[in-house]
């Protein structure tokens, strides 16, 4: 008997009465348009590493540049005198110790000999007492300005008359005692400075003798010394020292005060801190220091200075100071108010943001007013943003940083004003994106006036500017917006 396949089919046909659900269909097209969207963000991102390249050598430019002035600075110092440091006065002692030592032979015989060793005191100052002025000036090496300055200083230190006292087998004579001023390039003496000991003219020789191995300078004899006493222990000079960029002060007496003035209005202050007092028409400062607080004197000690050193090494020049440990020292230095390639710098680090920026504002107008720009237009403008720093930096070299900024700034705005105007097919839409770049080079220039704010205004800027861009994509239709590439 066969099946009855009727009843079956009719079953069938009733088993499932519940209506159909639509199945999503993929549709090629939409898909080829969000291609092509990406292909486009992604040509575009291109174009923003590609415009590193001629950033990071205008970077390299700025550097080079930094380095000639470097090498101007180097030739002016050549020329005159270099970055000063003064240290002294101080006073050298030299002694020989005679004793009468026993000793056994190799028979066993005690004998006698007379042995002699040979050292001297470097003595530091009680009280020193320093103060000038530093009359500034500008040398131009080709287009390269150098700070220089003539030291006019005065000082007094006060020396203790007192000597050590050997032990009493020892038997010490004092050679001459001379007084040591070590200046690191002595041609910026001028004239000769003027030295006096007890109210006694003394006359200054080149060189520090014993102290030869550890700085430059200039010495002076002093008198002998008399029945265990120095003379000559109140010190004073006058001197005119020329010097390039920086002046140190070595704080060598127990209790020290140095003063200096001058009419530059932008001084750094290095190593110790002074009371200052600096305004437009230049600063003031003093500075009191102890050696207690100071690590001057064990610096100038240190190779055993005060110890007996042979005769042949001391017959030989060999210093018993030699070392090439730097000595503390205060320092000022006359700091450019206007340094040119810091700031020129300083703003090349925006120069990709300036890009990213020009180039989200054209995505924007190019898919929401439908108007296709072109990669090479793109390219274009990003070449003229990057020509404003090699502008700003070759115009502020001739002339003030504001003028040079601000002429940079206008033409590169006016170049691209022109251009977009055609790129855009509309002067209105030039003149708005002119404003934008406008906008955008006033708050670069005020991050580079306000350099303690500048991290808090360059976050604010890009949280405003991300901000802005989300508000104002924040309902469009990107799958619909790729519909309009080409």
């Amino acid at each position: 008997m066969l099946p009855d396949f009727t009843q079956t089919s009719n079953c069938a046909q009733t088993a499932d009465t519940r209506p159909l659900q639509a199945v999503p269909v993929f549709k090629p097209g939409q898909a080829m348009k969000s291609l092509k969207l990406l292909l486009r963000f992604l040509t575009v991102g291109a174009l923003v590493l590609l415009l590193l390249i001629p950033l990071t050598m205008i970077r390299g430019v700025i550097h080079e540049r930094e380095s000639y002035r470097a090498e101007a600075v180097q030739r002016v110092a050549r020329n005159t005198a270099g970055a000063q440091q003064f240290v002294g006065p101080l006073r050298v002692i030299p002694w020989t110790d005679t004793q009468l030592v026993t000793y056994t032979d190799d028979d066993g015989v005690p004998k006698q000999r007379v042995e002699r060793t040979s050292g001297q005191v470097l003595q530091m100052p009680k009280k020193l007492s320093v103060s000038g002025k530093l009359a500034t000036d500008r040398l131009k090496a080709g287009l390269y300005q150098v700070s220089v300055y003539d030291w006019h200083a005065n000082l007094s230190a006060d020396f203790e008359a007192a000597l050590p006292v050997p032990a009493a087998s020892i038997t010490r004579e004092y050679g001459v005692p001379y007084l040591v001023f070590g200046i690191s390039d002595v041609r910026g003496l001028r004239g000769s400075p003027l030295l006096k000991a007890d109210g006694a003219p003394l006359r200054l020789e080149a060189g520090t003798r014993d102290l030869a191995g550890r700085f430059n300078g200039m010495h002076a004899v002093l008198p002998a010394v008399a029945a265990g006493a120095m003379q000559g222990n109140r010190v004073s000079m006058s001197f005119v020292l020329k010097g390039t960029q920086s002046l140190s002060v070595a704080p060598v007496a127990d209790d020290n005060h140095i003063a200096v003035e001058s009419g530059w209005p932008h001084p750094k202050f290095d190593g110790y801190s002074p009371r200052s007092e600096i305004g437009e028409k230049g600063f003031k400062a003093d500075w009191e220091i102890s050696s207690l607080a100071s690590n001057v004197q064990a610096q100038l000690r240190a190779g055993s200075g005060d110890a007996a050193v042979s005769r042949s090494a001391r017959d030989s020049g060999e210093s018993a100071l030699a070392s090439s440990s730097p000595i503390d020292s205060m320092q000022v230095s006359l700091v450019d108010p206007v340094d040119i390639y810091t700031q020129v710098d300083r703003a090349s680090k925006y120069g990709i943001l300036f890009v990213v920026l020009t180039f989200v504002g054209f995505g924007l107008f190019e898919l929401i007013k439908r108007l296709p720009i072109h990669p090479l237009q793109y390219l274009l403008v990003g070449l003229a943003l990057a020509i404003f720093f090699l502008l700003l930096l070759s115009l502020s070299e001739h002339i003030d940083f504001r003028a040079a900024y601000g002429i940079a700034a206008v033409a590169c705005i006016g170049l691209q004003f022109v251009y977009l105007s055609g790129v855009l097919r509309s002067w209105l839409r030039a003149g708005g994106f002119a404003v934008m770049l406008t906008s955008l080079y006033g708050v670069l220039y005020g991050l580079l006036v306000s350099e303690d704010n500048a991290l808090l205004m360059g976050s604010l800027l890009l949280f405003g500017i991300l901000a802005a861009i989300m508000w104002i994509t924040r309902k469009v239709d990107w799958y619909e917006l790729g519909s309009s590439l080409r």
